[in-house]
């Protein structure tokens, strides 16, 4: 069987639930939002626990081989610490719960202290089980080391006879590629554009700022193709990653096949003015939308994006300024498509949007009702 990657996104509405499936079999999710109201087969967000376990038990898994949380807001963690088998305490174990062979956090999600009020109690629990596994050395990775959680980190270690040292390994910082997965081995390898430790001077941060955003660059034989995983960054952060990545000269870096847009399809992550008609991205944002590749897709996980009058006022995102600029700048680099997770095949029934990474590119396909998969967009020869 030809060798195969694969990138799904899941209809979680205006959240983020997506996964990279490797040809070998590993499995990498990003986010988890599970909306209780899905479990009713009357809305159209999908039942995500459900489907996953359902993909699981169809490869003869109870778990993921990383379980990657951008950030900590409740769209990206919503019914996670009732899926997840945690290690922190034994009432999250077992019962059919998915294990998670390895947590990627942004050190944030170790960290950060607001008041009960402020944060959701699944914010709390992963934030213990972030640090539980920090303590035990193992199952984890850390991205940033701002100088609050070594403080808090050191005398942890100390009371335990360990050096201050002891859990360097465990941490990533932005421009390295993540430990354990290769293009040699894997057919992957995971570029850390963000958090930078600017984002946590003084104490202060922001969680959209402070999120994790990937190049994913995925090999199929003697060809390479690049997925941008980008949580909910704003403008100035997208800013930030293109500025320091050209100083770097990482500029492959910036360039996509695939990429998941932050923030639902929100204007903030293109400009601080939606604009009447459309959005004008700031200058480095744009540089980024130009890095798209030919025969690229943009991917926004979202609710339907629709263009009637109302929604040019509407307040939350998705906002139809910001998508009329995404596609029109896919199309000055030649692109394939603009798709929305809430939208397709319809808005009453969305089913997950798959692209498969092979040696002839990215391609969308679609899952019908019945389970077959058939190629809805292809890669055939431009004309010229």
């Amino acid at each position: 069987m030809p060798e195969k990657h694969q990138i799904v996104f899941y209809p979680v509405g205006n959240g983020d639930t997506s996964q990279v499936v490797l040809s070998q079999g590993r499995r990498i999710l990003f986010d988890f939002c599970h909306r209780k109201k899905a479990d009713s087969t009357e809305t159209p967000e999908i039942d995500l626990k459900k489907r996953l376990k359902d993909e699981l038990d169809a490869a003869g898994r109870d778990y993921f081989d990383v379980v990657a949380f951008t950030h900590a807001d409740e769209d990206h963690i919503l019914g996670s610490t009732e899926f997840f088998e945690l290690q922190h305490a034994v009432k999250y174990q077992g019962e059919g719960r998915i294990k998670i062979k390895q947590l990627w956090v942004p050190a944030a999600m170790a960290m950060e202290s607001a008041s009960n009020d402020q944060q959701s109690h699944e914010f709390v629990i992963l934030r213990q089980e972030a640090r539980h596994r920090l303590l035990e050395g193992k199952d984890i990775l850390i991205f940033s080391r701002p100088q609050e959680l070594i403080d808090w980190l050191v005398p942890k270690l100390k009371e335990r006879g360990e050096a201050a040292n002891a859990r360097d390994h465990l941490f990533i910082d932005a421009g390295k590629l993540v430990p354990g997965f290769s293009l040699l081995t894997d057919g992957v390898e995971f570029f850390c554009h963000s958090p930078f430790i600017k984002h946590y001077e003084k104490g202060d941060f922001i969680r959209n700022s402070a999120a994790l955003v990937f190049n994913v660059r995925l090999q199929v034989g003697i060809n390479t193709f690049d997925y941008l995983e980008i949580g909910d960054a704003h403008w100035e952060d997208l800013e930030d990653i293109v500025r320091i990545t050209k100083w770097h000269k990482n500029e492959d870096r910036l360039a996509w096949d695939l990429i998941n847009i932050p923030h639902h399809c929100s204007y903030k992550s293109l400009s601080d003015e939606k604009g009447g008609k459309e959005t004008d991205p700031k200058p480095l944002v744009k540089e980024l939308l130009l890095a798209g590749k030919s025969d690229s897709y943009i991917v926004s996980c979202s609710k339907p994006v629709v263009d009637v009058k109302e929604s040019y006022d509407q307040i939350q995102p998705p906002h139809i300024q910001a998508r009329k600029t995404y596609e029109r700048n896919l199309k000055e680099v030649k692109g394939r498509k603009f798709l929305v997770t809430m939208e397709e095949p319809n808005a009453t029934k969305p089913e997950p949007l798959v692209f498969d990474v092979t040696t002839g590119g990215v391609s969308w396909t679609k899952s019908a009702l019945i389970g077959a998969s058939a190629v809805v967009t292809s890669r055939p020869s431009r004309a010229g």
